[in-house]
């Protein structure tokens, strides 16, 4: 493809535009299913026609923003061909639905990127005898009046960018407990307060634990409060350690909302005082269409309208108890006892739900004992007072517990206020306390959340047994009031006699490392070289861009390394110069920048890692293909490859894996068919192609496949038909997961009593960007 220059001068985009314009004109209002999303296209195009004709005085201008301008170009080239799709879209397929649709709204984003791009060039070149309306030049001249402060139009990009892989905006809004009380008179007031036209901002306050972010939450979710500002809610955690990057975004959100005049709010939930700031920055952004809501413990004078949220009445509280200790209406516990313990937690919602949970199913004697020890403290800050509070629930825990004191200290390996992979802590317990099974990792969760020292999250349920160990879309996280109380505990035991490392103490006794990252570039600390007993390995990235690792050879020395996890890392930086790791049993690539990272090494990766056992690549969206040399890894026994939508074919070398149990494909959407030598994979007892949705047949000798026991094909919309050699796996196979409409497919080769219908429900909440 030439220059834009040339694009523009040979009308090739006056010709594309048009043959656009007329199949949407054609099809609008013939489709049911696509008709708004194709009203708001033409509505879009409608406002281009008029600049699309003048097109060739941006012949120069348009050349020097060639990059941009040559995507919107290839959009606007296959957009006919997409709102064809569109219309002949059979209503039965709801996964193609999906994907068109999000392919529309790209395309008409697409669009309107290129009406600012031409308005803002043809303003800023003098070009005012546009044939625009008033709307359109007065929203173009605020627009290139913030291009003229900030730069370029569109300099920031990664945003974007990853919400097209498939991830939710800059800064979702979570979802708040499923039971709250004592909020709906705060929340009543949250609204009158901060909705006046007058009030652009309002800090809202309390000690730690009151439930400030519940509160914003439910605000964020409330019905009135989305009608008003739609899609332009932004919920954003800031913390101890603000991420200026996602800061700098913001900021630029806040400037492109106010050329448009759509209503914006912005949630900066967890503001300490030293983030003063922010708000500062934030307050001169301020405009009567955008509203600012934040929590902190400090106030700030000057800054917004205050609201201090109170502690929970008698009466929330009493309910809040008996919801979390599972009480009920009625119980052994005497009412006096259980308003003796609320006196002790100060009508704070934190103290209240961890006491209730860590009591709950307990006899009346074991209240009444938590109550004596608590009577023995000192009257101190509230703060200090509500952090021995919650200790007592974890010295409660009983000799038979202790692991559970331990998982839960582990928890400040990682930064406050973000989504934890519970893999991560499979990998980190499997070394420190033998935890063999990964299942014996997730209940030591479930424990932690039970008693309510964590929140655990599964952002996919199915209504069927997991098939294998599948804990990819499980994550924790954990209140900074309880943080403060792992730390606490972290310091109790001697430091050198503990077997994790946060800070580089007594190397030669640490068998797991959590290292932590915000920056694009990044090396491993030198000391790594020397921890001769590490075991496992996480390396986290929490920056909005994979960062390079530029020493990863200096773990070369270690011959104890045998598990590694490592987060929004490019894994090309790793692979240029390969090093050996001789004990590497197993490794997890997550949210990774993969591309030709496993091409032309310097050695190949049988040698690299000889010993590997278990493979993990999820949501690394520029993944496109395994290279064969991975099908030499003969020790492998899982493979696991999941949300990697543009994977679209396997190695034809795969049979080699002769040894692999569980071979996991989920949600690999691009992925159209499975290779001929999968059918050699005669030890495989696990296959999952969950969310496969391009996969239209079987290999014709997967009845070859003599180990296999449950197959998962759920969500496997394009399956057309089986191969006959499937007759040969009745015998052998436990379970077939499959969509009520594929059912009939495997009844004709096997028992019925061997296959479920898979059904899910899908929370697509979870994944949050990388937080302040």
């Amino acid at each position: 493809m030439g220059g834009v220059g040339e694009l523009f001068a040979g009308a090739a985009v006056g010709a594309l535009f048009t043959v656009l314009y007329e199949v949407v004109k054609d099809v609008k209002d013939k489709t049911m299913m696509f008709r708004e999303l194709l009203g708001d296209l033409d509505s879009t195009l409608e406002g281009l026609k008029p600049l699309i004709k003048d097109i060739a005085k941006y012949k120069e201008v348009l050349d020097q923003s060639n990059k941009e301008v040559e995507k919107i170009v290839k959009q606007i080239a296959n957009g006919d061909e997409l709102v064809l799709k569109c219309y002949k879209l059979s209503r039965w397929k709801s996964f193609k639905k999906y994907k068109y649709a999000k392919q529309l709204l790209d395309l008409d984003k697409c669009l309107n990127r290129l009406l600012t791009v031409l308005t803002v060039e043809g303003i800023r070149n003098g070009f005012e005898n546009l044939a625009v309306s008033k709307e359109i030049l007065a929203a173009a001249k605020k627009i290139l009046a913030a291009v003229q402060k900030n730069g370029s139009v569109g300099n920031k990009e990664n945003v974007v960018i990853q919400k097209q892989e498939g991830f939710h905006d800059l800064g979702s809004v979570p979802e708040p407990p499923h039971v709250t009380v004592g909020l709906d008179e705060p929340l009543r007031d949250l609204k009158e307060m901060l909705l006046k036209d007058d009030v652009s901002m309002l800090v809202l306050t309390a000690t730690g634990g009151c439930g400030k972010t519940t509160l914003a939450m439910k605000f964020c979710q409330d019905e009135e409060v989305k009608d008003k500002f739609k899609k332009n809610i932004f919920f954003v955690t800031v913390s101890k350690e603000p991420n200026l990057d996602i800061v700098e975004e913001l900021c630029q959100r806040m400037k492109s909302q106010e050329a448009t005049q759509d209503p914006l709010l912005l949630v900066l939930d967890d503001v300490w005082f030293k983030s003063k700031f922010l708000l500062q920055q934030f307050d001169e952004l301020k405009s009567r269409n955008c509203k600012i809501l934040v929590t902190s413990r400090s106030e700030f004078p000057g800054f917004g309208t205050p609201y201090n949220l109170k502690a929970l009445n008698d009466e929330d509280s009493m309910t809040l108890l008996r919801h979390s200790a599972s009480l009920g209406d009625s119980s052994s516990v005497p009412e006096d006892l259980l308003r003796k313990i609320l006196k002790h937690c100060k009508g704070v919602p934190l103290a209240i739900t961890v006491t209730g949970k860590s009591l709950r199913g307990k006899a009346t004697e074991f209240w009444r004992s938590r109550l004596a020890d608590w009577s023995k403290g000192s009257i101190l800050d509230s703060e200090t007072e509500l952090l021995l509070r919650l200790q007592s629930s974890i010295d409660a825990l009983d000799e038979k517990e202790v692991i559970i004191r331990e998982c839960f200290t582990d928890l400040v390996s990682f930064p406050e206020d973000q989504r934890i992979s519970a893999t991560a802590f499979i990998d980190m317990w499997a070394e420190l306390y033998k935890l063999d099974e990964d299942f014996l990792s997730i209940k030591n969760l479930h424990e932690l959340a039970c008693r309510g020292l964590a929140n655990l999250v599964i952002t996919r349920k199915e209504n069927i047994e997991i098939l294998d160990d599948y804990y990819i879309e499980h994550f924790v996280s954990q209140h900074d009031m309880l943080r403060e109380l792992a730390i606490y505990n972290a310091k109790l035991d001697p430091i050198e006699e503990r077997k994790r490392l946060i800070v580089s103490v007594h190397l030669p006794h640490v068998e797991v490392l959590v290292l932590n990252f915000k920056t694009v570039n990044n090396a491993l600390p030198e000391f790594v070289q020397k921890i001769d007993k590490l075991k496992v390995l996480i390396v986290t990235n929490y920056g909005l861009l994979p960062t390079e690792l530029s020493n990863f050879d200096i773990l070369e020395s270690l011959s104890n390394l045998k598990r590694i996890r490592l987060e929004r890392i490019s894994i090309h930086s790793i692979t240029k110069n390969f090093v050996p790791l001789k004990s590497l049993k197993k490794i997890s690539l997550f949210m990774c920048n993969m591309g030709q990272a496993f091409h032309n090494c310097s050695i190949k990766i049988s040698e690299a890692w000889p010993g590997l056992e278990e493979m993990n690549i999820d949501y690394c969206h520029d993944l496109v293909e395994l290279p064969a040399e991975l099908c030499d890894l003969v020790h492998m026994k899982m493979l696991s490859i999941t949300n990697c939508h543009k994977l679209s074919a396997l190695p034809e070398e795969i049979g080699k894996l002769e040894n692999l149990d569980v071979l996991r494909l989920r949600s690999c959407t691009d992925l159209v068919r499975l290779p001929v030598s999968i059918e050699n994979l005669t030890k495989l007892c696990c296959l999952d192609m969950y969310d496969c949705l391009g996969i239209r047949n079987l290999p014709e000798g997967i009845g070859n496949m003599s180990g296999l026991r449950k197959i998962n094909m759920g969500q496997c919309s394009s399956l057309e038909e089986l191969p006959p050699s499937v007759w040969d796996l009745d015998e052998q196979l436990e379970e077939v997961i499959c969509d009520e409409e594929k059912k009939h497919l495997w009844e004709s080769f096997l028992a019925r009593d061997k296959i479920k219908v898979a059904k899910e429900k899908t929370n697509l909440n979870w994944l949050e960007k990388p937080q302040l």
